[in-house]
């Protein structure tokens, strides 16, 4: 496994080596009989050279690319292939190389990394080189479906279906755009049929092929009287599609059948003024309603993308809806996704922010490289649009931030040639072919951006970072997390986060018993990001006691589980400042309207900031994020010795509901005491506060409480069963807490239906309480939770067949008090 250990270095000569891939094959046509046959690659990663009977017929140069050759002359009955592929390092060395007039930073990543230099030089996974978060794999094969097809007259190349919907008419279209090849030297005429049954809706158009690339382009009026559900984002409606039927039947050659489904919606990226605030607002209205992106970052899902299949995309992206989610943004420096991605989050109604492949560097902008990208863009786009879950399209990952805030070190008086690069990159190619491709969706150039402040202050603002326009990026490992006046109160919260391991499982899997310490060889090797395992530390030493086991496993364990916890506590602390600041302006800055945490997923079993461990196994952050992106949620915070709880709701009405406040003593199972507000309204998609006392005054109605000795639990109620998570607060850092025991933890495992029932008990309040069923696949319906109550029951949903006695084998149970 490439992934054991250290293989990623011990295996880097295979990524310097140039590899030819080759076969024979027969052809099972009568190949005189066809006017053209193109030999397709779908995708060639990366630079390669493709031969066909000793003849070379084209070139690649762009892993996300797709090439169409023509082999019409060259065909015969059995044929010879070959792609000789170019070692992608070697490559990007040399064409760093030939880029004589001035260079182009960043050279190589940084050492930790143990990557390879010049990723910017070479249209290929950026991360492949290495990441801070991943290995350094520069693979060289074919990624994709390759083909060959034999044609008359015409064939089909693209076929997109494009929603709009007129206001004024309040009537909406479909925009069908179908390009061919046309082989024959005269214009083509036929008629083109497009049916959607279930909205009553039929249409003839008669159209013409020009020879070449003919493109067609109708607009297809939806039938008024027939009514139109729109596809929602999760947890806002449904996600409704249309089966459409497209004939072409044309005077010359075969008829063409398209079978595709259509969604309707709409997207606008709002930047308006707001008022008590300098700058713009940043949020994106769905059907014209405005939705809270609430969600992570995708990165690709193996450094080997052959092994990324539909069940790798459906675990991962059904576990994201399953936490609440309804966003992701599909980050720069991996790849543009498989087809299958984009089907299902149209199904789960997960909404997509897309990057283009550019992430935290500069780049070249010589003609060749120019002519590739714009190639790549326009096939992207093409093959992309019809796919209502992608919401924007964004030019790059950082690099207007990384020019604005010299990440390079660039002299002031070449800056204007970096600047020039990047306007000629992603405004006048990649969003000038954005705004002739695609009239749907919104596009930005980069992120963090101003987004129009940026456009404004000449595509690079003084300060990306800015809270009062477009997004943030924030990060910062030193302040105590827990801290909400730490975190910028900013319109859009595109990226932030912290790191931890993986479980012990995951990384045993790759690892041998030598490496089973936290300052093992293996975890500074796994460790890509600078003082990654350090800073953990620092930030669990905030609030808990480190583990002090002379046991050197049980040691190790308890670290992987106290990254795991700070990681949770971490993430919802800032999450949770986010969405309680939707609707509000303090000192000019807020209505955050999106909170999109670094990361979703791994490349490989390392520490990472991710909360779905490589093979999907849900981290505790994960199981915390169902939690604090709920639909209705309290949330609590402590503003000058006063807390203060919000009602937070995603929901499309305003509820009356009951507000529980409970002051739990960690000495004790019974409550010290409890607070009932009745008639509380929670308005309609807004954060509201619904309780404010000084924690004094609590802790006095309280009266065997302190800070130190006492917790407080929180949930709301309504009619009808709705009934938000239960949220709680910390008084105190943990390690300070009084009272607190080591608790008997127990489990009986029984099975019903097709999931488990795991009955819990305790004997003492038990802080962080985790269920690990080790390399059993599947996800608890809730865990790291705070048990207050002797006995609590959890379900297991298995993702793969599974019995009582190997989950009872397998099953850990660990809280706070576990960890010495």
């Amino acid at each position: 496994d490439p992934y054991y250990r250290f293989n990623d270095v011990m295996y880097r000569w295979i990524s310097l080596d140039n590899w030819t891939y080759s076969r024979t094959f027969k052809t099972p046509f009568d190949v005189r009989k066809w006017q053209k046959v193109n030999l397709v690659f779908e995708g060639v990663d990366t630079v390669a050279e493709i031969v066909v009977n000793n003849i070379t017929v084209g070139r690649t140069d762009n892993m996300f690319n797709r090439y169409s050759f023509d082999i019409t002359r060259i065909i015969k009955e059995v044929n010879f292939v070959e792609v000789r592929f170019l070692s992608a390092i070697s490559y990007a060395a040399e064409q760093s190389r030939c880029h004589k007039g001035y260079s182009i930073p960043p050279a190589c990543p940084p050492p930790v990394q143990k990557g390879e230099c010049h990723a910017n030089f070479i249209r290929k996974e950026q991360c492949s080189f290495s990441w801070d978060w991943g290995p350094s794999f520069p693979t060289q094969g074919i990624w994709k479906d390759v083909r060959i097809e034999a044609y008359d007259h015409y064939h089909l190349i693209y076929f997109t279906l494009t929603p709009f919907f007129e206001k004024s008419a309040q009537q909406w279209s479909l925009q069908i755009e179908a390009i061919f090849d046309v082989v024959s030297s005269k214009p083509i005429s036929g008629l083109v049929t497009v049916s959607i049954p279930k909205l009553q809706t039929q249409q003839t158009f008669v159209v013409k092929l020009q020879p070449g690339e003919g493109s067609i382009v109708l607009l297809v009026n939806i039938n008024k009287s027939a009514t139109v559900e729109m596809w929602w984002p999760n947890g806002h409606g449904k996600q409704t599609g249309y089966n459409v039927t497209t004939v072409f039947t044309m005077e010359a050659g075969h008829k063409v059948e398209k079978f595709s489904k259509a969604y309707f919606r709409t997207v606008e990226l709002v930047q308006e003024p707001i008022s008590g605030s300098p700058g713009l607002s940043f949020y994106f209205r769905i059907n014209g309603r405005p939705i809270f992106l609430k969600g992570s970052n995708w990165i690709p899902a193996d450094s080997f993308q052959d092994r990324v299949t539909y069940d790798t995309y459906q675990l991962l992206l059904k576990s994201a809806a399953d936490a609440n989610m309804n966003a992701l943004r599909v980050w720069g420096g991996g790849v543009y996704e498989q087809d299958e991605f984009y089907d299902i989050c149209d199904e789960l109604g997960i909404m997509i922010w897309q990057d283009f492949m550019f992430a935290c560097a500069l780049y070249p902008t010589d003609q060749n490289y120019l002519e590739s990208v714009r190639a790549e863009v326009t096939h992207q786009i093409r093959r992309l649009k019809p796919h209502p879950s992608i919401i924007l399209w964004s030019g790059n990952n950082e690099n207007e931030a990384a020019i604005a805030s010299n990440w390079f070190s660039i002299p002031h008086a070449d800056r204007e040639v970096y600047i020039r690069d990047y306007v000629i990159l992603y405004v006048k190619n990649i969003q000038e072919i954005v705004l002739a491709e695609d009239k749907s969706r919104p596009f930005i150039v980069s992120s963090p951006t101003n987004g129009l402040e940026s456009v404004k202050e000449g595509w690079i603002s003084q300060n990306p970072y800015d809270t009062h326009y477009g997004d943030t990026h924030f990060y910062d490992y030193d302040s105590d997390c827990w801290d909400w006046t730490n975190y910028p109160k900013t319109r859009f919260a595109s990226e932030y986060g912290f790191q931890s391991w993986p479980s012990f499982s995951t990384l045993e899997k790759v690892s041998s018993a030598e490496d089973w310490s936290y300052t093992s060889n293996f975890s500074l090797h796994r460790q890509h990001h600078k003082n990654g395992n350090d800073e953990m530390i620092q930030q669990i030493e905030h609030h808990f006691k480190l583990p002090q086991s002379t046991d050197p496993i049980k040691k190790f364990k308890d670290m992987i589980y106290l990254t795991q916890v700070m990681q949770a506590q971490c993430v919802k602390a800032e999450t949770e400042f986010y969405r309680f600041s939707q609707s509000e302006i303090i000192k000019g800055e807020g209505r955050t309207m999106g909170a999109l945490y670094w990361q979703l997923n791994d490349i490989w079993q390392a520490p990472s900031w991710a909360s779905l461990e490589y093979g999907g196994k849900w981290k505790l952050l994960h199981y915390f994020a169902q939690n604090f992106f709920a639909p209705l949620l309290p949330v609590a915070y402590e503003d000058g010795g006063v807390l203060c709880i919000y009602g937070v709701s995603d929901l499309h009405t305003d509820h009356q509901l009951t507000l529980r406040v409970t002051v739990h003593a960690w000495s004790s199972l019974e409550p010290v005491c409890t607070l009932v507000k009745d008639n509380v309204t929670v308005e309609a998609q807004s954060a509201h506060p619904i309780y404010k006392e000084p924690v004094s005054d609590l802790l006095r109605r309280c009266s065997n409480c302190t800070r130190e000795s006492c917790v407080v639990t929180f949930h709301l109620m309504g009619q009808g069963g709705l009934r938000s998570p239960t949220n709680h607060h910390f008084l105190s850092s943990l390690k300070d807490a009084v009272g607190l025991e080591k608790t008997q933890l127990s489990a009986s495992i029984s099975q019903q239906d097709s999931v488990y029932i795991f009955d819990l008990q305790t004997t003492a309040v038990a802080p962080f309480v985790s269920l690990d069923v080790g390399s059993i696949k599947g996800r608890f319906n809730e865990n790291g939770f705070l048990m207050t109550e002797k006995r609590k029951v959890v379900v297991f949903h298995a993702w793969e067949p599974t019995t009582v006695e190997q989950l009872e084998q397998s099953l850990s149970l660990t809280s706070l008090m576990d960890v010495t």
